[in-house]
């Protein structure tokens, strides 16, 4: 018969002072007292010598049968073991063999739930790393839909959702191992296979926030770039043309020599062209309706972004606008942060605040540059510094100066003082008389 509570209640104080009061409490007596969350309960030091020294029996002859082939009755050993001596070293090396036993079966559920129970119970085993590498194994293998062992005939299926957990569980094992990064760029390909657009660039975006400076992340960087491409040519919505421009010249900035850089310059000028495009034929509504300010605004995103045809075009239409509502044109002008494009047309000659000759062919200055590949007489900008003025009166540096001395042909750094008027000194007022305090 159990004793009551007010009895038991002192001898359970007197157990927790007494272990506080050690000079280096030790875990397996913490586990000793209170017991281990599953029931089980660490043995005391002494004790495990013991256990261990059994336990090596056990795990030596679970490796023969291994090893001759008798994976049934070596798995039994295993598990064994695992159940009678669980806090030994060799519980752990049986418990991640036994996993590697069922990896081997084909029962890839089975296998990733073995190595995971083998994580959560021996995380400081020397085989940690390596069952995170199988797991990834098997969440590749899943994702890949390879057919299974035993069962050559049929393919292996998994739920999408079944093994973006898997693919979860691996990183919150090790959020910053080896294989996280690759685990979360799998993620991420897995949800645009599915065509969930918001998904796949969020997960992507996690790979480069969280992994930046790897090679997930660059590619990362360029998937969602393209994603956004994608969407812009399937929809009408500017917000994908803007979200892919702004990952695509993220990855040029970030990665000046990557291996997509020539693919992420020509993806560039697609989503440059049809915002071009997009603006031109917005701009085109608006100036129908007579919303000059609207549609300048709208002619000038195109003259930014289009190629040497709608920039042509948009450029002949702004200067109708601003010949028709010259007003108009000026307050989109005003626009708060609008990169405003200088206009030109035909008429501009004939008004009075022409300054200048007509722009440049936009298709020429759309070339690159070319090396010189001859002598045409080109020579090199002198480099000369220009003299600075010193102190007035002043002929030399001062001591520690770099400037040079001022030539007396030069005129002096200020102006002279003027004369005073008549010759004479300035009269100097009288200070006010000192008035008495009222009575």
């Amino acid at each position: 018969m159990k004793a009551p509570i007010p009895v038991r209640l002192p001898l359970v104080l007197a157990c927790v002072f007494s272990y506080l009061s050690l000079p280096t409490p030790s875990f397996a007596l913490f586990e000793f007292i209170f017991g281990k969350k599953d029931g089980k309960v660490a043995p005391m030091a002494s004790e495990r010598e013991t256990q261990e020294a059994a336990a090596s029996v056990i795990l030596a002859e679970a490796r023969l049968a291994q090893n001759a082939g008798k994976t049934g009755k070596a798995q039994n050993l295993y598990q064994a073991l695992v159940k009678k001596y669980p806090f030994t070293p060799s519980a752990a090396e049986a418990a991640f063999q036994n996993a590697l036993i069922i990896r081997h079966t084909g029962r890839m559920d089975d296998a990733f739930e073995a190595l995971q129970s083998f994580l959560n119970d021996y995380r400081d085993s020397p085989r940690f790393n390596e069952a995170i590498e199988k797991q990834f194994e098997l969440a590749e293998e899943a994702k890949g839909g390879r057919k299974q062992r035993g069962l050559l005939l049929v393919a292996m299926k998994m739920n999408s959702s079944d093994i973006i957990e898997f693919y979860d569980r691996i990183i919150r094992n090790a959020p910053f191992g080896k294989y996280a990064p690759l685990a979360q760029f799998s993620i991420a390909e897995i949800q645009q296979d599915l065509n969930e657009k918001d998904k796949a660039v969020a997960a992507y975006q996690r790979v480069v926030e969280n992994y930046p400076g790897t090679s997930q992340a660059a590619e990362a960087q360029f998937r969602i770039g393209s994603i956004s491409n994608i969407a812009a040519q399937r929809s009408e919505d500017a917000s994908n043309l803007l979200a892919a421009r702004d990952a695509l010249r993220t990855y040029i900035a970030s990665n000046p020599g990557g291996e997509r850089k020539q693919e992420t310059e020509m993806i560039l000028s697609q989503v440059n062209t049809a915002e071009a495009n997009q603006s031109l034929t917005v701009a085109k509504f608006y100036k129908r309706m007579g919303k000059t300010r609207a549609a300048a605004i709208y002619l000038n995103e195109a003259l930014k972004y289009g190629s040497a045809e709608v920039s042509a075009e948009a450029r002949t239409l702004l200067a109708e606008l601003a010949a028709e509502d010259p007003d108009g044109v000026a307050e989109a002008q005003k626009n708060p942060g609008q990169d405003y494009t200088a206009l030109s047309a035909q008429n501009l000659k004939s008004r009075s605040d022409y300054v200048g000759p007509l722009a440049p062919d936009l298709a020429r200055l759309s070339q690159k540059p070319k090396m010189r590949t001859g002598d045409d007489g080109f020579m090199p900008i002198p480099l000369q510094e220009p003299t600075l003025p010193l102190r007035p009166g002043a002929t030399t540096p001062g001591a520690g100066s770099l400037l040079p001395p001022v030539p007396e042909t030069e005129k002096p750094a200020l102006l002279p003082v003027p004369p005073t008027p008549g010759g004479g000194t300035l009269p100097v007022p009288q200070p006010p008389a000192a008035v008495k305090p009222a009575s």
